[in-house]
């Protein structure tokens, strides 16, 4: 099978693509290598034999020229809930013109296609209601897990837009050209080549600063660092994104709920004692106060739905996955201060 990857030079594309490629799938990439360190992972692809097509997927004349896929895994994603706030032309260009053209290459190859989509597309609404407290002085339980019957009506910022318009396309252009299509909402994703930042894989990010002795920040909530977030290692969600692939003849057209779900399910203020624990570094942490308007309080995906029709579950732990992206980080250490400082 002849497989195009997006967005294969950022942290999911190109481990899925490696770890696809050891699998013996014919694997090519497209990223158009923006983002701060995609040049790294570029170099990774040329290792294991993958060919990267350096395009800009907003520009559908670009796409016209590469060759035929019978599956395209659309990873290619502008992924910071803050770029909607500052960066709105790039996020709309990237995450739902880029969905589109992918789209339109799909129906002209007679391609399937597995869409990445977020945790994001829900609403913000009823989200914060989910813990109505403004300050979250207190830690907080596992409550609700969401699902994909969870509403996605009303607000829930610019990124969250167009993740969900994307689906909507998706939908569309299968009920049209007969494109067979799985969905994947994704939670937060961490592990190794992750390049973290503030508003980016906040998981490698406080393991980095840790490790470099530097200061944080728990921001929004009253700045306790209560909120919540369940986590995935990217080696499990490769494991069900092959599933997907095996399956995907008498399994598609259906979108699912995916995360580390309630048993990686942690506050920041207990990933700061993780850190401390594997690191045997304790740093200054400051407190701001003031909640982002997109930032939301607590969220934990149910991955009933996924792991009922795959057979599939998460193996990786939260101390598993700080401990793999610490190991790497660790091996790294002289690249990755040109990139993360």
């Amino acid at each position: 099978m002849k497989i195009l990857i997006t967005g294969g030079c950022g942290f999911i594309g190109s481990n899925l693509s490696i770890y696809l490629k050891n699998l013996k799938f014919d694997i090519y990439s497209l990223d158009n290598l923006y983002r701060k360190g995609s040049e790294l992972n570029e170099k990774r692809l040329k290792k294991n034999k993958i060919k990267n097509f350096k395009i800009d997927i907003s520009k559908k004349k670009q796409l016209d020229k590469l060759p035929k896929f019978d599956l395209i895994i659309d990873c290619c994603a502008e992924p910071s809930v803050s770029a909607s706030l500052n960066e709105l032309d790039r996020v709309i260009d990237t995450n739902l013109i880029g969905t589109l053209n992918i789209l339109r290459k799909c129906a002209v190859d007679n391609a399937k296609i597995i869409f990445l989509s977020s945790s994001r597309v829900y609403s913000l609404n009823k989200l914060n209601k989910l813990v109505p407290k403004k300050n979250i002085n207190e830690p907080l339980k596992i409550r609700k897990k969401i699902n994909m019957s969870f509403s996605t009506f009303g607000e829930k910022s610019i990124y969250g837009f167009s993740k969900f318009a994307s689906e909507e396309l998706i939908r569309e252009f299968s009920y049209l050209y007969g494109i067979d299509y799985i969905i994947n909402r994704c939670g937060v994703v961490a592990g190794p080549w992750q390049f973290g930042k503030v508003d980016q894989g906040f998981f490698a990010l406080w393991i980095w600063k840790h490790i470099n002795k530097e200061k944080l920040n728990y921001i929004g909530f009253g700045g306790y660092g209560n909120q919540i977030r369940d986590v995935l290692h990217i080696e499990d969600l490769n494991e069900l994104i092959y599933k997907q692939i095996r399956n995907i003849k008498k399994i598609k057209n259906k979108s699912f709920s995916v995360g580390g779900s309630s048993s990686n399910a942690i506050s920041l203020k207990k990933l700061t004692k993780i850190c401390q624990k594997i690191t045997n570094n304790e740093i200054e942490i400051n407190s701001i106060k003031k909640t982002s308007v997109y930032d939301i309080p607590y969220f934990v995906s149910s991955n009933e739905y996924v792991s009922n029709t795959y057979k599939w579950k998460p193996k990786k732990n939260l101390i598993t996955i700080a401990k793999d992206i610490q190991s790497w980080q660790i091996k790294n250490f002289k690249l990755l201060k040109n990139i993360l400082n």
